[in-house]
């Protein structure tokens, strides 16, 4: 497969916020690989392709230059391959989200072959509790998690805790909402930092992500304190709120997780 083949094909695009997006890419002639969740693809597209309305300008491309590539977390379930789902924030100075947020269904797209990143369960004690702490799209590889384990993972207790700027930028609200509601071991708990620009009264937490392990949601939730010896914790968005909370947890005995000393700690920075 040559490299700057444009192998892929846009199957979906729900643009489900302003300048957030879920798109669904299919290959084109070639099967996806087994990927466990957690993991990124990578997408690509070349300089000339267009640039959605909004975004920062760029000097127009001379000659053609090699596909512009950027890896993103997959949001699908690892077991059901006929297409990867992600979920993307726009930058609009960037050089691919922009690119990305002009395509419409049918469009071709490069993906990468290999999937790839160590974000995963694997190096977790299969019996921990999970929480899944994230901001914006950092979400998207807690996505996988859950619609891939959720259903077989009765005997554990999972815990998402999302931040976001606004109401309307909690991705996948219905989707999590629901399944909190359906499954006795899942819980779900949103935050918003601006509740002021909320068109309709915000009735839900408000701060940062890291306001709800400190105010201890999860004691309520759970009905049992979390833990170093029963709990894995996963985080993944800005890398502030990454520091924030790695020096939170260490104050309760938490460890980043690394090759030479294994923790309970495990990061995917986004930027």
């Amino acid at each position: 497969m040559a490299k700057q083949e444009l192998n892929a094909v846009v199957r979906q695009r729900d643009e489900v916020a302003p300048g957030l997006m879920v798109l669904r890419v299919a290959p084109d002639g070639w099967e996806l690989p087994e990927f466990k969740p957690g993991q990124f693809a990578v997408l690509g597209l070349p300089p000339q392709a267009p640039r959605c309305e909004g975004s920062d300008g760029e000097e127009e491309v001379q000659k053609p230059v090699r596909l512009i590539r950027r890896s993103y977390s997959i949001a699908s379930s690892s077991v059901a391959r006929e297409y990867l789902e992600l979920y993307i924030t726009l930058v609009r100075s960037g050089g691919l989200t922009p690119r990305l947020f002009a395509l419409r269904p049918g469009d071709r797209l490069w993906l990468g072959p290999k999937i790839t990143g160590h974000f995963t369960l694997d190096q977790a004690p299969k019996d921990s509790h999970l929480v899944l702490v994230a901001t914006g799209t950092g979400l998207a590889p807690y996505m996988s998690m859950l619609r891939t384990m959720l259903p077989a993972a009765a005997d554990r207790k999972m815990a998402v805790l999302l931040g976001a700027r606004h109401s309307w930028d909690l991705g996948y609200q219905t989707e999590l909402l629901t399944l909190a509601r359906s499954t006795p071991a899942f819980s779900y708990h949103p935050i918003i930092s601006r509740p002021a620009e909320e068109p309709v009264p915000w009735n839900g937490p408000a701060g940062y992500v890291q306001n709800l392990w400190r105010e201890r949601v999860l004691d309520a939730a759970w009905g049992v304190r979390p833990a170093p010896d029963n709990t894995s914790i996963f985080l993944c968005g800005n890398p502030a709120m990454i520091d924030d909370m790695v020096a939170i947890l260490a104050e309760e005995d938490f460890r980043e997780h690394s090759r030479k000393q294994p923790g309970e700690i495990f990061v995917e920075r986004y930027w």
